[in-house]
């Protein structure tokens, strides 16, 4: 595994020590040093995320996010009178490097809680780690709803691809006119089969029409071969359910063959890169689904994006930054409300967990996932352009 730093375990304790989530002992097993039933020392939580690799700017969007919120909390004094220390590890956007972190995290550095991933493949790697040792894991934004079906440990702060499925489709109809869409997903992706899933469901059951359907897998570069078949079957929208690398060479190749009709994905669209891959003159006539955008006025969102701004240089926060401080805020609640960073108790607090963040009101259902609103993005002037929100 490729590190940031050398040895593996990459510290952020720069400035005000920031902390996130991590893994926990078994309840049935003696806590050690640092772990869940240790009342001295810093609370110590673990994140891993994509900081390399082809998704690197949702892990790096997702850490920034999460290293404020852990700054702000141990610059107020911590939680049960400790700061907490953040351990960050990098899974290089490679599938198998989650579980392997989330052993580390359990079994050396006794951490109380993990926070990750942004995609759901990796998170789906490591929830099993978690849930077998107890320890409370709590994903920023990973949609597919398998993620929380691991077991009782695994949490969300973000809808879920149902949802986001349905909404998409809605928009597509209503918005869109769209009545025959096709379909282009990477089937190496746990992201975009689902969401391409229940797209389908909402858009075929709502009376549209999936006329074609073509696949490709992470890392392809050409999309030529599938776009000139689905230019041949005279579809009026086609709908790209995967992440930015991909979904930007899709669009630029989509519109140098002529094809000009809607495209449209979920928030795995979000970030600047797609911009950049892709161009904003291609990017006319796209729309993506997300978790969040800095245009909303509420006093939670505009405090978050103010501080984002102030320690980032001036950067504007995404989704994936906004998602990413309420997953740690999230935690930081649970601990405080719990009394304790002991596994069982920690987990019952998050599942009664409700607080308002960045991204609004973030209030568990019976199976740990959120009910969040939704926006809308479309790219103007080389720019992306809040649309419209979309409540659950």
């Amino acid at each position: 595994m490729k590190n940031l730093t050398s040895p593996r375990r990459v510290f952020l304790a720069a400035l005000a020590a920031a902390a996130l989530v991590g893994c926990k002992p078994s309840e049935n097993s003696a806590p050690a040093a640092g772990g869940g039933g240790d009342t001295s020392g810093d609370i110590i939580v673990g994140e891993f995320a994509s900081l390399t690799g082809t998704e690197a700017a949702f892990g790096q969007s997702s850490h920034k996010g999460t290293q404020l919120a852990f700054e702000q909390v141990n610059a107020a004094g911590g939680a049960l009178g400790r700061k907490f220390k953040h351990l960050v590890e990098d899974t290089q956007s490679k599938a198998g490097e989650s579980a392997t972190i989330a052993r580390k995290f359990v079994s050396r550095d006794k951490v109380v809680a993990v926070l990750g991933e942004v995609a759901s493949g990796r998170s789906l790697e490591a929830a099993p780690v978690c849930q077998q040792f107890g320890v409370p894991m709590i994903s920023p934004s990973s949609t597919n709803p398998k993620v929380t079906e691991i077991g009782d440990f695994i949490f969300r702060v973000c809808f879920i691809d149902p949802f986001q499925g349905k909404l998409i489709s809605e928009f597509a109809t209503k918005t869109l006119k769209a009545k025959k869409v096709a379909i282009l997903s990477d089937v190496s992706s746990a992201y975009s089969v689902g969401l391409a899933q229940y797209f389908r469901e909402s858009f075929v059951a709502s009376g549209g029409q999936i006329v074609i359907e073509q696949k490709y897998s992470n890392k392809d570069k050409d999309f030529k071969a599938q776009l000139t078949a689905i230019k041949a079957a005279g579809v009026d929208g086609i709908l790209v359910p995967g992440y930015y690398n991909e979904v930007g060479l899709i669009v630029k190749q989509a519109r140098e063959l002529g094809v000009m009709v809607p495209m449209f994905g979920g928030d795995g669209w979000e970030a600047q890169e797609l911009i950049q891959i892709a161009g904003g003159e291609a990017l006319q006539n796209t729309y993506y689904s997300t978790h969040f955008s800095p245009a909303n006025k509420a006093p939670e969102a505009q405090s978050f994006v103010d501080a984002f701004k102030a320690r980032f240089n001036g950067e504007t926060p995404d989704a994936m930054a906004a998602l990413g401080y309420d997953s740690a805020r999230a935690l930081v609640e649970a601990i405080k409300k719990a009394g304790t960073t002991e596994g069982k108790k920690l987990k019952e607090e998050l599942a009664a967990i409700d607080f308002v963040g960045a991204t609004g009101r973030t209030k568990l259902d019976a199976k740990r996932d959120a009910a969040k609103p939704a926006v809308i993005i479309t790219t103007e002037g080389g720019k992306f352009k809040f649309l419209q929100s979309i409540e659950p």
